[in-house]
């Protein structure tokens, strides 16, 4: 059997990224093999393939966190799950999604909702798990607080938004143009910022204080956040799009500067003011299979509508579509779409 994969020689320029065709071996013990009918992008695809995410594999290896598509066989023998031949699922991966066709443990899948669409199962698991986790785990969410997210238009940060709703708390979005603003507003979102130039001032304007700030920025949008923090504040950061690189490759000199320039909070001072930052990684998650397991099914209790995916290209366009997420001027997920 073949399958289709995009594959770098190392991790360092977003040109070295190539389509190749693969041979696949004989199906493991305890191992589902999936026809991949969409692959979902992640900022993080951006960051592993041009260098900058520390847990980039070593040497060559194929991109992507999250899929779905069709189970098309089954291990004769392996660990007991329900899945068959025909089922249509989602799933997530630590590396190897851009991939036509993905041998996996079933412990990394779950059942598409019968209304879902392949692309909208591509663009659930990661980015509403970082949601969630940051607002549930980190964020110790309550109702009736105030949450900002930055990015709201964005695949975290919708899924964010809606989950923030549907726990009672009040979501208030920053964006980054009235587009956008106004694609958040059609949704019943109506407190929303379009980020001015100098973030801090606009929060000092309006006099607004939060309980709880997920970031993925990071820069003077992070460090403006932390100041808007009430007693009792948490800002919990996934991301730092300040740092994505150019069209190729990163400007190293450039990220020296912004990370030299990155917020530095003292303890000391956090202590007196009793605010909280926290950060995390998501992929960690993936070698905690139990824990990850009980994370989606908790995550899968709050019925938020589907995810929105605002770009779909076909499999073999995946340089434009790392293009188009990483020019910042999508809405909702991107997603590559592959046909066999």
């Amino acid at each position: 059997m073949k399958r289709t994969v995009w594959h770098t020689p190392k991790a360092g320029a977003i040109d070295r990224l190539k389509l190749h065709e693969q041979t696949m071996l004989k199906l493991a013990n305890g191992k589902i093999r999936i026809q991949v009918r969409s692959v979902g992008l992640n900022f993080a695809d951006i960051f592993a393939i041009t260098g900058l995410y520390n847990a980039t594999p070593q040497g060559a290896f194929i991109p992507g966190l999250e899929f779905s598509g069709e189970v098309i066989e089954v291990a004769e023998t392996g660990s007991e799950h329900t899945y068959k031949v025909g089922d249509v699922v989602m799933g997530v991966t630590r590396f190897g999604g851009y991939a036509s066709k993905i041998d996996i443990e079933p412990e990394y899948l779950t059942p598409l909702p019968k209304d879902w669409s392949f692309q909208q199962g591509a663009a659930y698991l990661v980015q509403t798990l970082t949601a969630f986790y940051a607002l549930t785990e980190l964020g110790n969410i309550k109702a009736n607080q105030n949450v900002l997210i930055h990015s709201a238009a964005g695949g975290v940060g919708l899924q964010a938004m809606k989950l923030v709703k549907a726990m009672g708390a009040n979501p208030i979005g920053t964006v980054g143009s009235p587009t956008k603003a106004e694609f958040l507003k059609t949704l019943g979102f109506t407190e929303v910022y379009v980020r001015q130039k100098h973030f801090d001032h606009q929060l000092s304007q309006e006099k607004r204080q939060f309980d709880l700030v997920l970031d993925g920025i990071g820069g003077a949008v992070q460090q403006a956040s932390f100041n808007a923090l009430k007693p009792m504040g948490r800002l919990v950061v996934f991301g730092a799009a300040e740092f994505t690189p150019g069209k190729n490759r990163p400007n190293y000199l450039k990220a020296a500067w912004q990370f030299l320039k990155r917020p530095k909070y003292d303890v000391m001072d956090m202590i007196s003011e009793n605010k909280s930052v926290m950060a995390f990684n998501l992929i960690w998650l993936w070698q905690q299979v139990d824990y990850l397991t009980e994370l989606i099914q908790r995550m899968q209790d709050y019925q938020i509508s589907a995810p929105y995916v605002g770009h779909e290209y076909p499999f073999d366009r995946a340089h434009d579509a790392l293009h188009c997420l990483r020019e910042g001027q999508s809405i909702g997920k991107v997603v590559l779409n592959i046909e066999e």
